[in-house]
Formats: structure tokens, sequence, C-alpha cells
């Protein structure tokens, strides 16, 4: 038998191991800002085309390389971080397997400017697939410039999963925060299509909490600072009330590494206890420092996942830590550390100095007698109540057909239609499904998708008539939009305004709105607003029109969430509502909004 088994070549190793390392644009802009760290840099600019796809270039102040280590960079498992294998339990740079570079020349055009400063002369490298194109002296200032152009120009497959342009430069500049609110003694650039994203200066965590997300977290972002003889734990948690249902403002750093773990996430939440609902995700970035012997980050190639030798007492830490920080802010009900965690940290102060919290929470028990319930205007069905979590939406879902003959559609429901028959009260379940009574048996309608679909279909129908009733504001809304979402906002303004809104940019990330749909009231504007344009990014994978994206995600954000107590009266709206839809049968995502449960198949479980 003829020997089969052979070694691969270089660049075909190299195109396997950045199937590893480098899934997307953001996983460049990670891998060569945190070079760029290593090198001792204290000010990166960041140059993106086209949301990487055609060019990411890493400008840095740094250390730069000699000629012989500037063509070595490029070498697989080249780096100058470790020596030998005990290294790797020691390690404080951000980078260390010498991957990075070898993996991205292979699936793309790279050029190298590297100048150490005691030199008078740049090394310039161009590497295409792999292979040294070219390697000449040239001028240029201390530091290092790599500019990473065409993207997967030789891998299509991976070039064709990639997301549109917003999506990828979403990634890109979570990748950007991260590293960037890990790093606030430097300074850092972002630069898009020639327009500048971020521009931050050297200074505090929050000052630059406040560059990057919001103006109006000043004052409402709580310090934490905890020192032990295992780990020291600081930063900065959000109060309440800036919690959001969407997850995305979470960050936990070890020793400066940006990390996910679902277990010390726990942790954190459960230190809010009863200020928080369980849909809420509080605000929070948290830097752990400890002894890197106590840790191993060499467990995937991302480097974000982190093994510690006991996570059990790491999670109570954290968790006593951000109690501590909200019970001397007052923004946490009475802590009782007369427990497990009393002996956490070496305090004695860490007993609670905040007062309960005065808000009233009704006991759900049912009771032989009730108060008539307040009657409300069931347009308020209709308003912006509560964004939802992504994690319940189904973005992906196959793109239904979402046109059904009306006429059919009425054969169908004629059937089982609840105003034809003598249909009892609708009843609530849980506050997340409304059961009401049909001649064959019941209906058991999820509010959530339900009322996603009712709105949807109006949304859609006053984008594509243009018939829009706008309610003046007496005093104006302002809106504040994240630097990295403001074109998208921008971009929508057009449509929202066909909608019945009438916004106008005010400079900066401020945004007014005068008026609002009819119907739509404005508690919690900010938050619909925000969870819209989430929305619209990650629909924006889906074949289908720009209206009818709006629509949906206008529909997924300002949907009533599960949870959500209804009247009776909003309760039959709701109902009358759906069956007036020429879908009413799933969502925009394409999920049932109801079941149908017949007499005849209950009565055959129970026999």
């Amino acid at each position: 038998m003829s020997d089969i088994i052979q070694l691969l070549p270089e660049a075909i190793a190299n195109q396997i191991a950045a199937g590893e390392v480098i899934q997307r644009p953001a996983s460049v802009v990670k891998e060569l800002m945190e070079n760029s760290i290593d090198a001792g840099s204290t000010a990166v600019t960041l140059i993106l085309k086209n949301s990487g796809k055609t060019l990411i270039q890493i400008i840095d102040n740094g250390k730069g390389m000699s000629e012989t280590d500037a063509r070595m960079s490029f070498e697989r498992h080249a780096t100058s971080k470790i020596k030998e294998a005990k290294d790797l339990f020691s390690i404080k740079t951000m980078g260390f397997r010498g991957e990075a570079l070898a993996s991205i020349a292979s699936i793309a055009e790279v050029e190298m400017k590297t100048r150490p400063e005691d030199e008078d002369m740049a090394t310039h490298i161009t590497i295409k697939s792999s292979d040294l194109i070219d390697q000449t002296y040239c001028q240029a200032e201390p530091g290092t410039s790599i500019a990473v152009k065409n993207l997967f120009f030789n891998v299509p497959a991976r070039k064709k999963f990639l997301k549109t342009d917003s999506v990828e430069l979403k990634y890109i500049l979570e990748e950007f925060k991260r590293i960037a609110l890990a790093h606030c003694d430097l300074k850092f650039k972002v630069i898009h299509n020639d327009n500048e994203v971020y521009n931050l200066s050297a200074g505090s965590l929050k000052k630059r909490v406040i560059n990057l997300f919001r103006k109006t977290y000043e004052d409402k972002i709580v310090r934490v600072d905890e020192e032990t003889d295992i780990i020291n734990i600081s930063g900065l948690v959000g109060s309440p009330e800036i919690a959001r249902k969407q997850k995305g403002e979470q960050y936990i750093f070890v020793n400066k590494r940006f990390i996910k773990s679902h277990y010390l996430n726990h942790a954190i939440k459960m230190a809010y206890e009863s200020l928080l609902s369980d849909d809420q995700h509080p605000f929070y970035i948290l830097f752990l420092e400890i002894d890197p012997e106590r840790i191993d980050i060499n467990v995937h190639p991302t480097k974000q996942e982190i093994k510690f030798d006991d996570e059990r007492v790491i999670y109570n830490y954290l968790k006593v830590s951000v109690k501590h920080a909200l019970g001397r802010y007052s923004l946490s009900p009475k802590l009782d550390f007369e427990n497990e965690d009393s002996n956490l940290l070496d305090r004695s102060n860490l007993a609670a100095q905040g007062r309960k919290p005065s808000a009233h929470f009704s006991n759900t028990r049912a009771s032989t007698t009730r108060t008539a319930p307040v009657m409300r205007n069931w347009q308020s069905l209709y308003s912006g109540l509560e964004e939802f979590s992504l994690e319940d939406d189904d973005s992906g879902a196959e793109q239904l057909d979402l046109t059904i003959p009306s006429a059919a559609t009425g054969d169908l429901l004629g059937a089982f239609n609840p105003l034809e028959n003598e249909v009892k009260a609708p009843l609530q379940l849980h506050n997340t499904f409304v059961v009401i009574q049909i001649k064959s048996g019941f209906l058991l309608i999820h509010q959530h998708y339900a009322h996603q679909r009712i709105l949807y279909e109006r949304y859609l129908h006053k984008l594509n008539k243009r018939e829009e009733l706008v309610q003046k504001q007496l005093f104006p809304i302002s809106l504040q939009i994240g630097k990295d979402k403001k074109d998208v906002f921008a971009d929508l303004i057009p449509s929202l305004n066909k909608l019945g809104f009438e916004i106008q940019a005010f400079g900066g990330d401020t945004f007014v709105v005068h008026g609002i749909p009819a119907g739509f009231q404005d508690n919690n504007l900010q938050e619909v607003i925000d969870g819209l344009i989430e929305q619209f990014i990650e629909n924006k994978n889906l074949s289908i029109s720009k209206n009818e994206n709006l629509a949906r995600s206008m529909a997924q954000s300002a949907a009533m969430k599960s949870g959500k107590s209804l009247t009776e009266e909003e309760m039959t709206q709701l109902i009358d509502e759906l069956f007036a839809c020429e879908m009413p049968y799933t969502n925009p995502s394409g999920k049932k909004c109801f079941l149908t449960f017949e007499l005849k198949d209950l009565e055959k479980e129970f026999n």
C-alpha cells in the first residue's frame, strides 16, 4: 500500500489556523490591537473601509520591530512572549501563541511598516497569501502600521458567510470597546470610511464609559473597589434604572483580558437581587486582578474562556463586592452578610448601609375579592411599552410568505372566531398567555408574539401607504444614540417619520423627537429606539425590503413583553386585533401566535 499521509504546505496550515483565530474582520481588529498594546503603545488608531472587508489598518506608536523581527513575526508560532512551557502559567501579555499574523497573512494582503525608535529607517514588508511579495526600507514614524486588505479574498467560502457591513461594523466596534475599556490610559481613534467614529483621550474609566456609551450614565454608575489576598475587584456597576432588557453592556476582565463567563455574570446579577426583574440586565464593567498562576487562559484560541483554580470562591467575592458597592450608594436593599458570604471579605464595614426600596410589590396570589380594574385606553397596547430580549426573537428564522388571500383567511378563522361564538371572558396565564374559549375547545395565545404581529402589519401598512397621524410633543424628547449606531439611526429617520415620528438631529450623538405616532406613548422611548436599532441591524441579513425590516424591527422592539399583566379589556382587544390581521398565525419571525386545543383531542388524553 502506498503512503498517503503527508505534511500540509505552510500556506494551507496557516489557512486552517486562521479558521480558528480569524472568523471575521472583528477578529483581525482584536488580534492587531492587542499586539499594539503589548508593544507598549500609548496611542492606537484603527482605520476601516467597508467595515473591515476592504481595509483594516492599525497604527501605533509602540516599540516597533527590527528588520529580522518584522519578517519573523509572520512565521507560525513565532513569538516574543514565551520561551518555555512554564511561561504559559505566568502570562501577562494579551497575545502569546504567535499565530495571529501568520493566520491573517494567509487569507489577506498584508502591508507592514515598522520602526524602532533607535533606528533611522523603517522596514516595509508586503505579504499575500503567506507569500512574501516585497521587503524594503522606507521612512516612517517610530511604531508599527499594519494594513490588512481584501480579507478572505482567497477563501470565497469564508467571505460568503460575512454579514452585512452594518453587522460586521457592530462586531468590530464591540471588540474595540472591550480593548478601550481595559486600557483607559491609552489614546484611541477609530475612522470608518473617512468618518471619525471615536476619538478617545486617556483618562479615567468613568470618562471612557461616558464617551463610549451615553453621557446620561455619568450620575448612574457606582464604583466597585475591593481588595483581598486572592483577588482585587474594581470597576463600575450601573444603577437599576439603566438596566436594559437586552444584553450587551456587561463586561468582565481578568488581568485586563475580556472574558465570557455565564457563571460570573450570574454572580453579578444575584448581587442586584430584587432590584431587577428576571429579564433585566445590569450595566457593569468589572476588572478582576488575580495571580496568573491561579488561572488558565490557554483554553480557547480566542482566549475569551478562562479557568480558575476555585471558581466558586471568585463567584462569591464578585457577588459580595457588587452588593457592597450598591449598598454604599443606597441602591441595594439591606444586605445580609450573616451567611456563607460573611467570611469572604475581611472587612468590618460590609454590613448594609443602604435602605430598602420603597417600591411596592403586589401579591400575585388569587383573592376572593378584586378591585375593579381601572379602564385604560386600549391604544396603550400599541405603545412602545418595553423592549424585549434579543434572545426571545428568532431574527434568523426562515422568511415566510406574509401574504395570504383575505378570503381564505376569513374562511379558516370563521370556524373558531371567538366573536361568533358564545365566549366567556379571556383568562391570562403567568402574565404571558391568553386563554379564550371557542366552540370546539380553546385557544392559547402568546401575548408577546401576537402583539408583534399586530404592530408589524400596522407599521408596514403605514410605511407602504404613507398614512401617519402625528401626536405633537409639548416638550421635545431627547435621545442619546451611541456613536457606533448613529449612522444607522440617521438613515432610518425618514422612514420613522413616515410612521408618525418627527425626529431631527440635534448635533453630536443627540436627536430630538418633536412628535410620535398617535396612540404611541413615549414611555421608555429611548429603550424602544435602542431595541429598534439593534433589531434593524440584525434583520439586515434577511432577504426583506427596508420597509419590512423597519416594520419588523419596530414591532419586535415596541411589542409588549411576556410578563405584563393585562386587563380583561386589553385581552379582548388583543384577540380582536390579532384575528383582524392578514396573517394572524405567526409573528414576523415565524413563531406561532396561538395554539388550538380541540375538546375531542383533550377527551382522548383522559381516556
